[in-house]
């Protein structure tokens, strides 16, 4: 069966169309995941290996990296995750009125994700923000709500009911509420989680923290 040229013509290029796009997704597809690798990996350093200014300075660094690739990628949720928990750690690390700034920014981050897709990372951006609304003080400072971390937590859960860090900050928040046999059963489920591929210093300190953590709970709480 032969084809009119114009027809011949219009499926070559409608090909050449459906062939670039396949190229140009698989490239956008690696560079999210190799910048999605080095916002993990130098996170975890940052976090577990270094103290004081040096981690500071690396945080920093981080953000301002975090920043960058999701001008270039603003709607990749993985990203904005990370770019919220860099953002998290880094207002940590600097404390009082001066880590305002970078709450904010962590959560309209992390709402962005969640508004991409809830799931992404297995419900990472519930966990970040509720852990986010927990830790930062409330009106008329800041936004902090009890209310809104307890829901985010319980959505995380939902979404990865053995994940070791949505476990671990529900069990910190109800550590702090007070309630010990709750926050212990997520913790000691926190430290039998399955490892992360590729997470391997990430899963260790968190495992510090849980079992620093478990050690606070008073006996028979």
């Amino acid at each position: 069966m032969t084809y009119p040229l114009k027809k011949a013509l219009s499926s070559s290029l409608l090909f050449a169309a459906s062939l670039l796009f396949a190229v140009t997704t698989l490239a956008d597809s690696a560079s999210s995941k190799n910048n999605l690798d080095y916002l993990q990996k130098n996170w975890a350093h940052a976090t577990y290996q270094l103290e004081g200014t040096p981690r500071q300075e690396a945080l920093s660094e981080l953000a301002e990296y975090a920043r960058q690739i999701t001008q270039t990628e603003p709607a990749v949720p993985e990203i904005l995750i990370w770019k919220g928990i860099v953002l998290s750690s880094l207002a940590g690390e600097k404390g009082g009125l001066g880590a305002l700034g970078l709450v904010k920014e962590a959560r309209t981050s992390l709402q962005s994700a969640l508004e991409i897709d809830p799931d992404a990372l297995q419900g990472s951006a519930h966990t970040s923000l509720g852990t986010l609304y927990h830790q930062v003080p409330g009106w008329p400072i800041a936004f902090g709500s009890d209310k809104k971390a307890k829901a985010h937590l319980k959505k995380a859960l939902t979404i990865n009911p053995d994940g070791i860090d949505s476990n671990y900050f529900m069990g910190q928040f109800l550590f702090d509420e007070g309630e010990f046999d709750a926050a212990r059963a997520h913790l000691e489920q926190a430290m039998k989680a399955p490892a992360r591929p590729g997470r391997a210093l990430a899963d260790s300190g968190r495992k510090g923290e849980i079992q620093a953590l478990l050690m606070q709970i008073p006996a028979g709480g």
